[in-house]
């Protein structure tokens, strides 16, 4: 008679009781808790990474590079990405990231000088190449640096 909501049960065996060890051997898992008599396994002080003194697989493995714990991420566009916007417009991260050029978290914003720009646009960015700012310049915009966050 599960027809509603309210009468819905789970089927019988569908949850098992907690197995309580060491609580007395009316338990049939008191005394030793199922971890046998004696030996290494039967004490605590086995740790999940031992290998029964086998090298263990961190101390096998190489160990090469290194990884930097603050790196500052930076997001790289192409002059001829900006070739998308209209003549005479104020290009900031806003606007890179409304268009989908900036994506993600970034600490900073670099302008690279690959490829050609023929509109005249005001960039402000982190950080940009020598032969951005001179494409940009030459277009007859101008390239404004921000300061880092």
């Amino acid at each position: 008679m599960a027809d509603t909501l309210s009468n819905l049960a789970k089927p019988f065996g569908a949850t098992k009781d907690k197995l309580r060890k060491g609580r007395g051997v009316g338990s049939g898992l008191g005394k030793t808790a199922g971890r046998g008599q004696k030996g290494q396994y039967a004490r605590n002080s086995v740790r999940r990474e031992f290998e029964g003194g086998q090298t263990p697989l961190a101390r096998r493995l190489p160990k090469r590079g290194f990884n930097v714990p603050f790196p500052v991420r930076t997001a790289q566009v192409n002059v001829s990405a900006l070739e998308a916007f209209a003549p005479g417009a104020q290009i900031d991260e806003a606007l890179l990231r409304k268009v989908g050029l900036v994506k993600g978290r970034i600490d900073r914003i670099k302008i690279l000088g690959s490829g050609d720009l023929s509109k005249s646009v005001t960039v402000k960015a982190h950080a940009f190449s020598k032969s951005a700012v001179e494409k940009i310049e030459k277009a007859g915009g101008k390239a404004l640096v921000l300061e880092a966050k």
